[in-house]
């Protein structure tokens, strides 16, 4: 709290150690009351799949103060290897794999029946990548059309799911920077309600140039910055 005290400006998230999801409800309870924190925040890398009702106690209370839960690129201290094959033997092999891991954790949500159990909880991916989304909405739910009796608990495609439940903020922007290609990414996303702004601002990988991918009209700027951010997080248009 003494950053946000620093700060008026300053949002905060509940950060929690999934280890103990007992532990890291009492955690949520605690603070939510201070309307300064704005989501629950889980690291992408841990040594379950986050759709495992091991995890639930931390949705359900996240659900009851009305927090989105963020995903975050990272790892804890023990997590499976993100090529399922051994470790890498490089920062970049890993760092570039990154998107495994959340794609496995988004997969993991839709099927274990989070989103079933949970209907008004939202999960922000933070510093996933976004170019990898349409394909995986798509090869997910033609997946699921084949085979969903074996999750009778998932009613709606991972389609729908995913546009009506999970944003992604846009960076680091993992595609090319041709205005032509990133409307084409736009499009096959399916909607434009799933991104959020982020500069990731200090991290290396920004560079410094304007955060807004080229091809963004002003109409889409504006809504990735402003409109889709307080939708996805109310707390932002509370009065702290």
């Amino acid at each position: 709290r003494e950053w946000l005290d620093a700060e008026p400006r300053l949002r905060g998230s509940i950060v929690v150690a999934s280890q103990l999801p007992d532990r890291a409800a009492e955690e949520i309870h605690r603070c939510a009351s201070d309307k300064r924190f704005v989501q629950v925040l889980l690291l992408a890398g841990n040594e379950m799949l986050l759709g495992r009702s091991h995890y639930w106690p931390i949705y359900e209370a996240a659900q009851k103060h009305g927090l989105p839960v963020g995903i975050h690129a990272g790892t804890m201290y023990r997590y499976p290897t993100s090529s399922g094959m051994g470790w890498p033997s490089t920062y970049l092999q890993d760092y570039a794999s990154g998107t495994h891991i959340f794609a496995a954790q988004l997969q993991s949500l839709i099927m274990e029946g989070v989103f079933a159990k949970f209907p008004d909880l939202t999960f922000v991916m933070i510093e996933a990548g976004i170019s990898w989304v349409p394909s995986f909405i798509w090869k997910s739910t033609k997946v699921w059309f084949g085979v969903r009796g074996e999750v009778p608990w998932v009613k709606r495609s991972p389609a729908v799911e995913i546009r009506d439940r999970v944003r992604f903020t846009i960076q680091p922007f993992d595609t090319s920077k041709d205005p032509v290609r990133v409307e084409k990414l736009i499009e096959h996303l399916g909607s434009e309600d799933m991104l959020l702004f982020s500069s990731d601002y200090p991290h290396w990988q920004f560079d410094g140039d304007d955060p807004m991918p080229p091809g963004f009209p002003a109409r889409l700027r504006h809504k990735i910055a402003q409109e889709n951010p307080l939708r996805t997080y109310p707390r932002l248009m509370e009065t702290v």
